[in-house]
């Protein structure tokens, strides 16, 4: 484009250190994609994708506004259809990746990166063709609700950057595709999570990795912090009800042990045989179990499961800290799903739709490159930094403006409100038949 207008300038200069041209053209020639030069070629989709989400996924037509060019949201749509989708998956990583360099050994936890894996949603419009990839929620009828992709992310945890984001089918568990992410992992990274990625499995397969983990323990694990306390498979029969399927080990301490999981007697459809076989026979797992007093709300009580065995290195204060953590990731998924409205995506067609969700990702990841640049300076934890505050300097400054100091959110410990909503101004009745046989109520109606 022969002129840039000040919204793309600025998006193109902070892309060039995570995302320069260079790295586009490279994944595009590593996805074996051909393009021709044109006025909208692959380096120049990308920024106007950017721009576009990071306007909060404004209207196509609003791009030629944004831009000072004829950029008609005809060939624009054209442009995007035209991008593989594993060049934008490839950018992500590659722009996390060099993103998480800048930070150096900055935020490690006992000498460990923690990343934060939990799964999430999104909402698409009602076409065939995504009812049919994604599929809708089972108590709403048919024509009465929208396609709806789960997400997997996996993000570090100490500057909230987005490496790996998977989508797939709604009734699909997290479990069967988070070991998909594995390869993504060093032995010198930590794993955090909620008790959905707590199994035998699943803590086997990091562990042949030489990767860490701290779950929450799945509810239908028993645990029995009783010292040398028998397995159900060494009780008799009639006495085996509700007791532990683990073997005690030691005890470190109260609420503290080390204990052996068995691995179960059937394979999960989702593992393959292959990495069936390699599982051990048994997983020695540390248990460990701790209480949150919460000012007007019930006692909360947390059982981890770690293979964090050393309770001199990883002390249990420090694992309760530890997986404070774990919230986090409720926060970044509320930045993409509220504040930069990925909770609906407007794309009409499956590819459209990942691709779309996959450059929500390399905005969140530019957000968030500037708030870590501002932490530094300001000398706070990025997750100080207003993730709402950067997007609006991002949108307002001139290229070559100086990052200014943003704002500073306080520190609100045990803060506690009620789950309502003051505004009552959607008071429209809900869908529950489809739209064609209720404009027919209203034909016969009017006859």
């Amino acid at each position: 484009m022969a002129s840039l207008s000040r919204a793309l300038a600025r998006v193109q200069q902070d892309c060039k250190q995570s995302l320069p041209n260079a790295s586009i053209l490279a994944a595009c020639r590593a996805a074996r994609y051909k393009w021709r030069e044109r006025k909208l070629g692959p380096v120049e989709t990308i920024h106007l994708f950017i721009l576009q989400v990071l306007w909060f996924n404004t209207a196509m037509t609003h791009l030629r506004h944004l831009t000072a060019e004829a950029v008609t949201a005809a060939a624009y749509c054209k442009a995007r259809m035209r991008l593989p989708l594993s060049v934008l998956q490839q950018l992500l990583r590659d722009s996390s990746a060099v993103m998480r360099e800048t930070l150096g050994d900055g935020g490690l936890w006992c000498s460990l990166r923690v990343l934060l894996v939990d799964g999430s949603s999104s909402i698409t419009p009602d076409t065939p063709a995504l009812q049919k990839a994604f599929g809708q929620p089972s108590g709403q009828k048919k024509g009465c609700g929208f396609p709806v992709p789960k997400v997997l992310g996996l993000l570090d945890a100490f500057s909230g950057l987005i490496i790996e984001m998977l989508v797939f089918p709604l009734f699909t568990h997290e479990q069967s595709q988070v070991w998909k992410l594995h390869p993504l992992l060093k032995s010198t990274d930590l794993i955090l999570g909620d008790r959905g990625f707590c199994s035998y499995l699943h803590l086997a397969l990091l562990s042949a990795r030489g990767v860490n983990a701290c779950f929450r323990l799945h509810q239908r694990h028993t645990v029995d912090f009783r010292p040398h306390r028998k397995s159900r498979d060494q009780l008799q029969k009639n006495k085996r009800r509700g007791r532990p399927t683990s073997r005690f080990v030691c005890r470190l301490g109260k609420h503290d042990q080390i204990v052996r999981w068995k691995k179960p007697p059937e394979r999960p459809k989702w593992i393959s045989d292959s990495q069936w076989e390699a599982a051990p026979d048994w997983l020695e797992i540390r248990e460990l179990r701790y209480t949150l007093s919460r000012h007007g709300q019930r006692t909360f009580v947390v059982t981890l499961a770690t293979t964090l065995l050393d309770p001199v290195k990883y002390p249990k204060e420090k694992l309760m800290e530890l997986y404070g953590m774990r919230w986090q990731v409720e926060t970044h998924f509320a930045e993409l799903k509220t504040t930069l409205k990925m909770r609906k995506i407007k794309s009409k067609t499956p590819e459209g739709a990942r691709k779309e969700l996959a450059v929500y990702c390399l905005v969140y990841n530019l957000i968030h490159a500037i708030m870590v640049q501002a932490a530094k300076r300001q000398r706070v934890t990025p997750d100080r930094i207003s993730f709402i505050d950067t997007i609006r300097w991002l949108l307002s400054a001139a290229p070559g403006e100086a990052l200014p100091d943003l704002l500073i959110n306080p520190r609100r410990p045990g803060r506690h409100q009620p789950r309502v909503v003051k505004d009552l101004q959607d008071t429209y009745r809900k869908m529950t038949k489809p739209r064609k046989e209720m404009r027919k109520r209203l034909d016969l109606a009017k006859r």
